[in-house]
Formats: C-alpha cells, sequence, structure tokens
C-alpha cells in the first residue's frame, strides 16, 4: 500500500495501536502524573507540564505526519510556541532577521521582549530575497516569516528563505498558522520549524487556545526543553479537543479556501470596497508566489472599505452572519479591525509603518454558505 495520503493521515498518523481498551475515539487521560516507570532523564518523566501523557503524544506523531516533519510538540498557545521556539534558539548578543509585517503579538515579542533580553532584530522583506543578505549580521542565528502574513495576507519567497538560511546557516522558522499543513507542509518544503497557533484551523472550532512546533527532531528537543522550564503546557481535556477538531481540518480548510476565493473576487469588483488582499487574486503583489508554494490560499482576507474608518466600523455594524470578534480560522466566520484587537499593542507609527490602517477590515471566512456570506457583506456595504 502507498504511504496514506493527507486526509487520511489526519484520522489515523499517531494513534496509538492497539486501541485503549477499544475505544474508537481518543480517551481523556486526566491525571497529572504517571507512575514512575524507570525513567533517568527527568524531560522523559510522564507528567502533565512535561506535554507527554498519551494525550499530547497522539497529537505529535499526528502533527509530524501531517507536514512530513521529523518531529512535533503541543503548547498552551500560539505565542507558547513562538516564544519558547525562538528562546531555544537564541541567547543575548543574537541577531534575528524577520519579516516586516507581524502578527502584532510577535511584533511586540521580538521588538519588544526579545530586546529587552539583549537579541536584536532587523526587519526583511520577506518577498525580495535579494535584500537580506545586506541585514546580516556576525551574530545573526535565524529567520522568520510567516507563511500568509497577518493582516495583509502577504505572502514570502519561501524557497529562497529555506535556501538563503542554509546558505547562512541560520534557523529557519515559519508561522505556518494561516495556510495550515494542508495548504503548506513546512517541514517538507526545508523549513527548520513550522509553528502554529492551534487555536485556529488546526482545531478550527474556536473553543481552546493550543499551539505547536513541528521541525527538525533536534531543534524539537531543543525547544521541549526549554518549554518545560517555562511550563507552557497543554492539558488533556484540550489536547482531547484539539485531536478530534484535527480530523476535520481537510474537509473544512478547502471550503473555506473555496469559500473566501468567491468573496475576495466578490469584494474586488465592489463599488464600496477600496482594495482587496487576498493571495488568491491575480492582481495581489505576491500571487505568483503564492501560486507556486501553496496548495491552497487560505481562508482568510482583509479589505479597505471606502470612507475610511467611520464606513469600516457602520460596515461591520451591519453584518447579520460574521461574529465581531478577533482570532480565525473556526467554522464561523469572523469580522474584525486588526487596529482595535491582534495590532492594537503596536504604536499608530508602528501600524501605518507596515500598512495597517485603522480602517482595515480582516474577514475569517467560516463553513457558511458562501453564497449567503456575500449576500450580507454586499446588503452590509449598500447599507
Amino acid at each position: 500500500m502507498n504511504a496514506p495520503r493527507f486526509d487520511t493521515q489526519l484520522i489515523h498518523a499517531g494513534e496509538i495501536e492497539p486501541r485503549v481498551l477499544g475505544a474508537v475515539s481518543m480517551p481523556i487521560f486526566q491525571t497529572a502524573m504517571f507512575e514512575y516507570g524507570g525513567e533517568t532523564s527527568y524531560h522523559d518523566l510522564r507528567y502533565i507540564r512535561l506535554n507527554n501523557t498519551p494525550n499530547h503524544q497522539v497529537l505529535h506523531a499526528k502533527l509530524a505526519a501531517l507536514e512530513r516533519a521529523e518531529a512535533a510538540l503541543v503548547t498552551a498557545s500560539g505565542m507558547a510556541a513562538i516564544s519558547t521556539a525562538l528562546l531555544a534558539i537564541l541567547k543575548p548578543g543574537d541577531h534575528l532577521l524577520v519579516q516586516d509585517c507581524l502578527y502584532g503579538g510577535t511584533h511586540d515579542l521580538v521588538h519588544g521582549d526579545l530586546a529587552t533580553l539583549g537579541i536584536a532584530s532587523d526587519p526583511i522583506d520577506a518577498a525580495r530575497p535579494e535584500t537580506w543578505k545586506a541585514k546580516l549580521r556576525p551574530t545573526t542565528r535565524a529567520i522568520h516569516v510567516e507563511t500568509i502574513s497577518n493582516p495583509l495576507m502577504r505572502v514570502p519567497d519561501l524557497a529562497a528563505v529555506v535556501r538563503f538560511a542554509r546558505e547562512q546557516r541560520l534557523v529557519s522558522l515559519i508561522d505556518n498558522t494561516f495556510a495550515s499543513p494542508l495548504c503548506f507542509q513546512a517541514a517538507a518544503a526545508g523549513f527548520d520549524l513550522s509553528l502554529h497557533s492551534a487555536t485556529k484551523y488546526l482545531n478550527g472550532h474556536n473553543d481552546l487556545v493550543a499551539g505547536a512546533v513541528i521541525g527538525r527532531r533536534e531543534l524539537v528537543a531543543k525547544v521541549t526543553k526549554k518549554l518545560n522550564h517555562l511550563g507552557g503546557s497543554l492539558d488533556p481535556h484540550a489536547c482531547f479537543l484539539l485531536h478530534r477538531g484535527i480530523k476535520t481540518l481537510g474537509v473544512r480548510m478547502r471550503h473555506q479556501c473555496g469559500s473566501a476565493l468567491t468573496i475576495a473576487r466578490f469584494l474586488a469588483g465592489h463599488a464600496g470596497i477600496e482594495s482587496v488582499n487576498y493571495p488568491g487574486l491575480e492582481n495581489h503583489p505576491q500571487h505568483a508566489l503564492a501560486k507556486a508554494a501553496l496548495a491552497g490560499f487560505g481562508g482568510m482576507l482583509s479589505f479597505e472599505v471606502k470612507g475610511g474608518v467611520e464606513a469600516a466600523a457602520r460596515f461591520m455594524q451591519r453584518t447579520r452572519l460574521p461574529a465581531k470578534a478577533p482570532s480565525l480560522g473556526g467554522v464561523e466566520s469572523l469580522l474584525t479591525r486588526p487596529a482595535t484587537t491582534s495590532h492594537l499593542g503596536m504604536s499608530p507609527e508602528e501600524r501605518r509603518r507596515t500598512g495597517i490602517t485603522d480602517s482595515l477590515v480582516r474577514l475569517s471566512v467560516g463553513i457558511e454558505d458562501p453564497g449567503d456570506l456575500v449576500e450580507d457583506l454586499d446588503q452590509a456595504l449598500r447599507g
């Protein structure tokens, strides 16, 4: 039999064999500790804080299989995954190259917390590899990008990032949340570490907070040891919910990708819209890069409503189907203005410098019928 395809891996990869007492669904091992089994390393003791209960181990094996990686680790949140990975790789005096438009939490971590620890960074235009070498320092140790950036949906030259990192002996990290393993298998593409907010597409139901680190075995082991000390563990019940949610990733996200493209095309032709950011549109500045690297363009888009902040706020109030809430990747469509939520921690000057206006609206497309979503957006724009 050939190697299982992606949707089959979603269901079967990493599962305990034989099943636990015949249970078809993975049981929740809601116990803080396990009996000592002769382990010789502290990090091998079976204990919830060490993220190695049976619920954790099944997730680790499944996530590694989905990106064709050597190892994986789940964490208490996406920011726990990002911060712990960076702290495991970088030390005071080191230097990081980082994409110039990032999720607000990552931006604040890199330019605030890491800076106070003596870890320097420089921004790069991730779609222009010819400009990266000039930013290198003797202390540069890593490069960090997002597969599809939050919230402007920019796409790096992903193949060039991998080549550059190898040539310069850097650790390559990528936040693969917006694409998910369905649209981009980052580890298989050569990235050293793939990071996820599993709160989003991996779980897909807006009912838990979790993160994931996927990649090279020795690096995941380093991140695991750091996480064991920092304590960003995922509870077994949250592991159970994430494990259940992952199994429907394929059917959910294919629908969301198709709906997002339909909605992006509708908005791009609407008289009430100034501009649309979606890598599946032919006029997107990185459309060719996205088409070459990704198996799908994702379920996220952002746009500018004509009339500025007040018009954007009125539009959001008039919509009926999407919830007005931060986060993304769930079955319900969500609308937010990043300047008031995900990127509120950035100063207005920082947001303007990266192209995030106060009137920018971000839409996470759910699994509702795309026709109903289009009708709702249309009436809100016309109202």
